[in-house]
């Protein structure tokens, strides 16, 4: 199990330590570790993660869960686009 490292930690009050896991988590972390982590917390996130599982969750999820600022970053960083955001929807993060 790759536990969260304790400097990201910040970054989910409210959740059980057991459950910030990548095996347990995963799509929880990959997003706000993507969308409000730091160097150290990303680079914690790209040795526990393959950079294909990363790129993968960005078509899958990343139209609904990161940014408009936050998505393209990742599109670039990543050579993916991020998947959909829910047609007609309001942005989570207009930003």
């Amino acid at each position: 199990m790759s536990p969260l490292p304790p400097g990201a930690r910040r970054l989910f009050s409210g959740y059980a330590e057991e459950d910030l896991t990548v095996e347990g988590g995963g799509s929880l972390i990959t997003a706000r570790l993507f969308e409000d982590g730091d160097a150290a917390d990303l680079a914690w996130l790209a040795a526990a993660v393959p950079e294909a599982d990363l790129a993968d969750w960005l078509a899958r999820h990343g139209g609904r869960q990161l940014s408009v600022r936050s998505r393209a970053f990742w599109e670039v960083v990543l050579g993916r686009q991020a998947g959909p955001a829910v047609p007609g929807a309001e942005a989570l993060w207009p930003l």
